[in-house]
C-alpha cells in the first residue's frame, strides 16, 4: 500500500530512481545494525545469536518508526538542530521497544550493557551524519543531470503546489517551464506561478513543437471528459503524462494511493494506523504503558487507599466513552467525587470548587492522577496513550450533529493524552471550545507521527508538573 503526504507526492516519487528509492529506505536500519554490530566488535563481543536478534528487532523497529531517510527532501540546507532531535526521540523509542522485547523474551542477561549504551548513544549521531551527507552528495550529483522540462494542465491549488515542489527539490530535476489553462486571467487565483503558455486545445500543438518531458494533469476530477479528451490528443507525443487529481473540494485525512485487485482507489479520509504503522503504534502503547505501570506502582497504591479511606464508594469507577470506530467503551477513573455519572443519558462538566468533588479527589483531579486507571485500557486494547480524548456519550450525541466532521475522531482510538491537550484545549463543554478541540484532534489524524506521539507526551508531563489551572 503506497502511502503519501499530498497525492500529488506519489507522481513525484516516481520521478526518483529506484536506488534513491533504495537507499532512503534502506539507509537508517542498516546503520542501526551496522553500528551495533560494530560496539559488539570493539567490546570484544561475537555478533551471533542474541546480538543478531537485537540487531533483527531494531532493523525493523527503525523500518517503521524512523521511516525513510531524508535524503532528496526539498533542501539539502536544512536546520540540522530539529532534525537531529527528531532521529534521537524516535531512535530511543526503537531502542525501547527493541530492549522491552528482548527482556521479555528473557535475553537481556545476554547482552552487554557497555555495548548496549554505546549503541543506544552512537546510533542516533551516526543516522543524522550519514544522512546529512549523503543528502548533499545526492543533490550534487543530480545536479549534473539532465533537466526534465515540464507543463502543468490546470491553475488549481493542486498545481501550484506541485510546482513549488519540483522547484524545491533538486533530486527530481525538473523545470516547469508554463501552464496550459482555459480560464481567463482574472479568474485565476492571485499570486505567483510560471507562465500561462496557451489553453488547452494548444498543448499538442506545444508538445510537437518544444522540448517536452512531462506533462502534469491537475484538473478537477469532474471534469472527466475534458480530461479524457486532452490525453487522447497527446496520443502521438512522446511526453510522459500524469494525471495528478485535484481533491481539494475534500477534507483529506491521511489520503493515500491504494489498488484493489487492480483497481485503483484513492482514500481519502482514513485512519493514520494500518499496516506496520498500526503494529508500531501498539507496540508503542505496549511498551511505554508496561513501564509506566511498573514505576507508578506504589502511586497506584496510595491513589487506591486515599479513595477508600476518603469517602464511600468505589475506587475505580466505569465511564461510558465512545471508542474507535464510534464503539462504545468503558473507561477507568479513580474516584474523585462523592457521585459517580456513567455520562450515557447526561453529564454535568465539574467546576472549579465543584461540591461534587471529594477533598482527596480534588488532589487527584489536578495531578491528574485519577486518569492513570486508563492505562488499564491502554493494554486491553479500547485506548491508546495518546489519541483524541473520549467524550462522554452524552456529550457525543450532543455535539456530533453541531459539528462538522466530528465523528472522524474516532478513526483512532482514543487516547489518555492528545495534542488537543497540550494546546490548551482541555476543558469546557462550550460550542467554541469542543470546535477547538476537534479541530486539534483532526489535524493529529491529518500529521500523525511517532515523533509528535512522543512530543505529546513529553509535554504532557510538563503540563501536569505546571497546570495551574486544573481543578
Amino acid at each position: 500500500m503506497a502511502r503519501i503526504g499530498d497525492l500529488e507526492g506519489h507522481v513525484l516519487n516516481s520521478s526518483v530512481p529506484m536506488h534513491v528509492f533504495l537507499l532512503r529506505a534502506l539507509l537508517l536500519p542498516t546503520i542501526a545494525v551496522c553500528d551495533l554490530a560494530a560496539c559488539a566488535f570493539i567490546r570484544g563481543q561475537s555478533f551471533t545469536g542474541h546480538y543478531f536478534l537485537l540487531a533483527t528487532l531494531g532493523f525493523l523497529l527503525t523500518s517503521l518508526i524512523l521511516d525513510h531517510a531524508e535524503i532528496d527532501s526539498i533542501s539539502n540546507v536544512r536546520p540540522w538542530a530539529p532534525e537531529l532531535m527528531d532521529i534521537i526521540l524516535r531512535w530511543l523509542l526503537v531502542a525501547f521497544l527493541s530492549y522491552g522485547l528482548i527482556e521479555f523474551a528473557g535475553l537481556s542477561r545476554m547482552i552487554g550493557y557497555p555495548v548496549l549504551r554505546a549503541w543506544i548513544v552512537s546510533t542516533p549521531f551516526l543516522m543524522w551524519s550519514a544522512q546529512s551527507a549523503i543528502r548533499s552528495a545526492v543533490c550534487r550529483g543530480f545536479t549534473r543531470t539532465a533537466l526534465q522540462r515540464a507543463v502543468i494542465v490546470g491553475v488549481t491549488p493542486v498545481g501550484r503546489r506541485l510546482e513549488a515542489r519540483l522547484s524545491n527539490t533538486p533530486v527530481l530535476r525538473t523545470q516547469v517551464i508554463g501552464y496550459f489553462e482555459d480560464r481567463s486571467p482574472e479568474r485565476l487565483p492571485a499570486g505567483g506561478h510560471s507562465p500561462i503558455l496557451g489553453k488547452l486545445s494548444d498543448l499538442r500543438e506545444y508538445l510537437l513543437e518544444h522540448d517536452v518531458n512531462v506533462v502534469y494533469v491537475t484538473l478537477p476530477i469532474g471534469g472527466q471528459k475534458r480530461i479524457a479528451d486532452l490525453v487522447d490528443s497527446l496520443s502521438d507525443s512522446t511526453a510522459s503524462v500524469y494525471f495528478v487529481p485535484d481533491l481539494s473540494v475534500f477534507n483529506l485525512m491521511q489520503a493515500r494511493i491504494d489498488a484493489l485487485d487492480g483497481i485503483p482507489l484513492i482514500a481519502v479520509r482514513e485512519s493514520p494506523f494500518y499496516a506496520g504503522r498500526m503494529v508500531a503504534k501498539r507496540l508503542e502503547d505496549l511498551v511505554l504503558t508496561s513501564l509506566a505501570l511498573l514505576m507508578l506502582s506504589p502511586v497506584f497504591l496510595i491513589a487506591a487507599i486515599g479513595v477508600k479511606l476518603s469517602s464511600p464508594g468505589p475506587i475505580l469507577f466505569r465511564q461510558l466513552r465512545y471508542g474507535m470506530d464510534g464503539r462504545h467503551i468503558f473507561i477507568y477513573k479513580f474516584r474523585s467525587m462523592h457521585v459517580v455519572e456513567d455520562g450515557a443519558e447526561s453529564y454535568t462538566q465539574v467546576t472549579r470548587g465543584d461540591a461534587r468533588v471529594t477533598r482527596f479527589g480534588a488532589v487527584l483531579r489536578k495531578t491528574s492522577i485519577d486518569e492513570l486507571p486508563q492505562l488499564l485500557n491502554v493494554l486491553e486494547g479500547s485506548m491508546s496513550i495518546v489519541g483524541p480524548r473520549p467524550h462522554v456519550a452524552a456529550v457525543n450525541e450532543q455535539y456530533r450533529s453541531l459539528i462538522p466532521e466530528y465523528m472522524i475522531r474516532h478513526k483512532v482510538r482514543p487516547g489518555i493524552t492528545g495534542w488537543a491537550q497540550v494546546n490548551g484545549c482541555r476543558g469546557g463543554d462550550d460550542l467554541d471550545s469542543m470546535m477547538r478541540r476537534i479541530e486539534c484532534d483532526l489535524d493529529y489524524l491529518r500529521f500523525w507521527s511517532m515523533g509528535l506521539d512522543l512530543k505529546i507526551i513529553a509535554r504532557t508531563a510538563m503540563l501536569v508538573v505546571r497546570d495551574r489551572e486544573a481543578y
